[in-house]
């Protein structure tokens, strides 16, 4: 403020009361001096405790001794700029959750290709066909050949060329699973897959491949949305597997014959170079978890006791893994196993 204009008078402003000023009092030399006692001390706060350690999935091995290469990736594939769109991604994860069920699914790069900077050659693919309680969850997968030149771009073509057709028959096949009709399943599910391998067999004649380098071996599994219709329906030729963990236990479901007396290999030859169509329908019960995989995961599966072992004790907690969870189940690492890994899980509630 400026102060206050009375009659042509200017009048300052009042200044602001300034607090009186402390009068320290100087003690006479006769007077005894008081000790001045220190000002008290903080309180003292106990240290704050170290916030606790995040768990974090880890990429683990098992065995006495460390695989080969290194546990996570290191050079990336060649790139074409001309071709960006055929680049093929590390690692692929998917999840979902329908009625009582619950879908895991992953594709990685084994660690051979992630070592020599190749790609992966396994493919992964999962889509929901229809709506409402017709509606069919399809996850089908496809490994090739490491060692064959058309290996990624074979389980593409085969899984895409499956898929478009089982979503094409949409409605007939969840017809056909909701009236428990295998018979009609199997011949249509095999008629679809050997359309699927027909085509790589004519695009192998046009690059000038020999069949069994543009191939692949394919697992394919029908899932309903209905929660009342808890049948499940894999199918699929060539390298893979499908297992079921029931009551702490795994089971290989893709024997000749399954001690229940259940087949789950038709006669009929179909894939790769005359390779049995396998089909299988079951009915699910709570507490199940089934597990579809490539080649890259079958075989240690069958062949080293440790991983089932593991997989069992991780897998038997009443809820599912999350997807970071279950990307480190499926790349649990063993030597000697070093190829592309796929695999899509199903726990029911």
């Amino acid at each position: 403020m400026t102060g206050y204009a009375l009659g042509g008078v200017d009048v300052p402003p009042v200044p602001p009361a300034q607090p009186p000023a402390r009068r320290w009092e100087v003690p006479r030399e006769d007077t005894p001096r008081e000790p001045v006692p220190p000002p008290p001390a903080p309180p003292a706060s106990a240290p704050a405790a170290p916030a606790p350690a995040r768990a974090r999935p880890e990429v683990q091995h098992l065995g006495d001794r460390a695989p080969t290469y290194a546990a996570e990736p290191g050079a990336l594939p060649p790139a074409d700029p001309a071709d960006l769109h055929a680049l093929t991604p590390d690692t692929v994860l998917e999840g979902a959750r329908y009625g009582s069920y619950s879908l895991r699914a992953a594709s990685l790069r084994g660690d051979s290709a992630r070592f020599r900077g190749e790609a992966r050659r396994d493919f992964l693919l999962t889509a929901r066909f229809g709506g409402g309680d017709e509606a069919l969850v399809l996850v089908v997968l496809a490994g090739g050949d490491r060692a064959a030149p058309g290996a990624a771009e074979a389980a593409a073509e085969l899984c895409r060329t499956v898929a478009g057709a089982v979503g094409r028959s949409q409605e007939r096949l969840s017809e056909d699973i909701r009236a428990g009709r295998r018979d009609a399943l199997r011949s249509g599910l095999q008629r679809l897959t050997d359309r699927g391998y027909g085509r790589l067999r004519a695009r192998a004649a046009e690059l000038g491949l020999a069949e069994d380098a543009y191939t692949a071996g394919l697992r394919g599994l029908l899932l309903p949305v209905d929660a009342q219709c808890r049948t499940r329906i894999s199918f699929g030729a060539g390298a893979g597997g499908l297992f079921r963990l029931r009551a702490g236990r795994w089971q290989d479901l893709e024997p000749a014959q399954e001690p229940s007396g259940e087949p789950s290999v038709p006669s009929e030859p179909s894939g790769p170079s005359g390779a049995d169509f396998r089909f299988r329908a079951s009915v699910a019960e709570p507490g199940d978890t089934l597990l579809l995989c490539s080649g890259g995961l079958a075989e240690p599966m069958r062949e080293e006791a440790s991983l089932p072992e593991e997989l069992a004790a991780r897998w038997s907690e009443p809820e599912p893994p999350g997807l970071a969870a279950f990307l480190a189940d499926t790349q649990l690492r063993l030597k000697g196993y070093a190829d592309d890994r796929t695999a899509a899980a199903v726990w029911e509630a």
